[in-house]
């Protein structure tokens, strides 16, 4: 592939991809009912999708790597210890500032903020797997890593909305926090495939970094609400239906011929 080729593809390809999050959108506008046992299954499916996302996804894809990036697995369980630190900290941060006039304005409350950050980071590596992906040369196997992820990213925006819609966001504010939160895609996508070499080896970190953050942000926020508001018995189902159901996504994802 030619060097102008490798940057229009991954950037088309990144795009594509973040518009994608949006389609999660859609099966949540049938979520109508505003209730808190509503509320307690959506942030419980949410969590678990985003767990099973963090493990069987971005921990288990970076921990592949080993082959290319022989400290692979322990730079990947550095960035989940990284990751859950950062949300710790942004956590710390945002609660420490007044965040009813954004609610007002937007209608996005703490959580839903903390949630839109996270999944923004999450973006970041896959954004470099995409540019890296082209940066080999071989179209097929860009291609297939972009579509790869696209389909991810549709089941993510589900775990974005779903929280939302149950606070009363609308479907089309839904739609577009899930595709802002991949803007990192596109424009990780580029500079990622032009400067490959040096990307490549932070994709282990970066993995096991959105990772971490993801499961901190399930436990210490989507849980404890959950919880609260559908107790433990319906809490620990919509967790595992959702685990369950990214588990069988990802699954279906591995039979891509996606070559390594």
């Amino acid at each position: 592939m030619e060097h102008n080729s490798v940057v229009l593809w991954s950037l088309w390809t990144g795009i594509i991809s973040a518009l994608a999050t949006g389609l999660g959108a859609i099966p949540v506008h049938y979520v109508k009912n505003n209730s808190k046992i509503l509320r307690a299954f959506s942030c419980s499916f949410a969590g678990g999708m985003m767990i099973s996302a963090s493990v069987f996804s971005l921990a288990q894809e970076g921990i592949s790597l080993k082959d290319r990036i022989p400290g692979a697995p322990y730079m990947v369980i550095l960035g989940l210890l990284m990751g859950s630190l950062f949300f710790w900290f942004t956590e710390k941060l945002v609660s420490s500032h007044d965040t009813k006039s954004i609610e007002k304005s937007q209608g996005f409350s703490k959580r839903s903020l903390l949630i839109f950050i996270v999944m923004f980071l999450h973006s970041i590596p896959e954004g470099i797997a995409i540019g890296v992906g082209f940066a080999t040369g071989n179209l097929e196997f860009g291609l297939i890593m972009a579509i790869a992820i696209s389909v991810h990213n549709i089941p993510e925006g589900i775990a974005i909305s779903l929280p939302l819609k149950a606070e009363g966001v609308s479907t089309a504010r839904c739609a577009w926090a899930s595709i802002l939160s991949s803007i990192p895609q596109p424009i990780m996508a580029v500079p990622s495939a032009i400067l490959a070499w040096m990307f490549e080896p932070l994709l282990p970190i970066g993995l096991g970094f959105a990772g971490g953050a993801m499961i901190h942000m399930t436990i210490s926020e989507l849980l404890p609400e959950a919880i609260e508001d559908g107790g433990h018995s319906l809490t620990a189902w919509g967790v595992m239906l959702g685990l369950c159901t990214m588990l069988l996504i990802t699954n279906l994802l591995n039979l891509l011929p996606i070559p390594h």
